[in-house]
């Protein structure tokens, strides 16, 4: 079981490493502190759905991290 669990986790982190450099560059820097960014604007279909399967692949790895770290499974 370890060994599949440390399988997934070192997948789960290619995956989000990878997912992350594919997102676009917001490009605001300190301009977002003062509201001269547009932190309200709508998401393109694809940008949504690449932040949902992100979050989901980190999540993934939060949670095989924890798992693995804590001793919870032998």
């Amino acid at each position: 079981m370890v060994t599949f669990l440390q399988f997934v986790q070192i997948i789960s982190g290619i995956m989000t490493i990878l997912l992350v450099l594919l997102h676009s560059p917001k490009g605001d820097g300190m301009a977002a502190i003062g509201g001269a960014a547009q932190l309200f604007s709508s998401q393109k279909g694809v940008e949504a759905g690449l932040n949902k399967i992100t979050t989901i692949f980190a999540t993934v790895f939060i949670v095989t991290s924890i798992l693995l770290g804590a001793g919870i499974v032998r």
